[in-house]
C-alpha cells in the first residue's frame, strides 16, 4: 500500500501552511504534469503563491542539489515560509549574466549542467563525417595500416603525423628519415 500512496503522491504537488506575504495560512494540492492558472484579483496572493513560495522552493531544492563550489557563485535562498512541501522538482531560471570572476563562466557551467551534457554526449554522440556521411570511428596505427594496404596500386595519400623535437638531432634529419623506404619498412614490420 505505500507504493501505490508514494505514487498518487507524485501526481500531485501538496503545500501545507504557505504564509508567505500576504498568504494565511494555505494549504492546496496541485496536479503535476497540467497546466494549472492561477487567478483572482490584485493582491489575492496569485505572485506570493506560485513564485515566492512554490517555485521558491523547487529552485532553493536544485540550488541545493550543487557542489559547494556551484553554489558559493550563488546567492544563498531562504527557505520560502511554509509548513511542508512535497512533491515539487528542483526548478531553474538563471539570468544568463556572468555571475563568475572568470569571462569564461557561463549559465552551463556556473550551474554544473555543462559537465554532465559534456558527459551524456561523450557516451552516446556520435561523430558523422559531413561529406560522406558515414559515422567518425577512432583510428589506431593497426587500422591505418590495414586501410593502406587494402587500398589500390598507386593511389596516393597524405599521411600526416607529429613531428617531436628533440636535443640533438635536427628536424630536416628526421624529415630525411621519414621520406626513406627504410622508415616505411619500420612501420610495416612494427605491424
Amino acid at each position: 500500500m505505500n507504493n501505490k500512496k508514494s505514487s498518487v503522491n507524485n501526481k500531485r504537488i501538496i503545500v501545507k501552511g504557505a504564509r508567505e506575504h500576504n498568504l494565511k495560512n494555505l494549504s492546496f494540492e496541485i496536479p503535476r504534469n497540467k497546466l494549472v492558472v492561477f487567478t483572482g484579483v490584485s493582491g489575492s496572493g496569485k505572485s506570493s503563491l506560485v513564485f515566492d513560495t512554490i517555485y521558491a522552493e523547487g529552485q532553493r531544492r536544485y540550488v541545493e542539489s550543487l557542489s559547494s563550489y556551484a553554489r558559493q557563485f550563488l546567492e544563498r535562498m531562504n527557505k520560502p515560509d511554509v509548513d511542508f512541501i512535497q512533491g515539487i522538482s528542483p526548478a531553474v531560471a538563471i539570468e544568463q549574466k556572468t555571475v563568475a570572476r572568470n569571462s569564461r563562466s557561463t549559465v552551463g557551467t556556473t550551474t554544473e549542467v555543462y559537465d554532465y551534457l559534456r558527459l551524456l554526449f561523450a557516451r552516446i554522440g556520435k561523430t558523422i563525417c559531413f561529406q560522406c556521411g558515414k559515422e567518425v570511428t577512432r583510428a589506431t596505427t593497426s587500422t591505418v595500416v590495414e586501410w593502406l594496404e587494402n587500398q589500390e596500386e598507386g593511389a596516393k595519400f597524405y599521411l600526416g603525423f607529429p613531428l617531436h623535437q628533440h636535443e640533438g638531432i635536427q628536424l630536416k634529419k628526421k624529415l630525411t628519415f621519414s621520406r626513406s623506404v627504410d622508415f616505411l619498412e619500420s612501420i610495416r614490420v612494427k605491424r
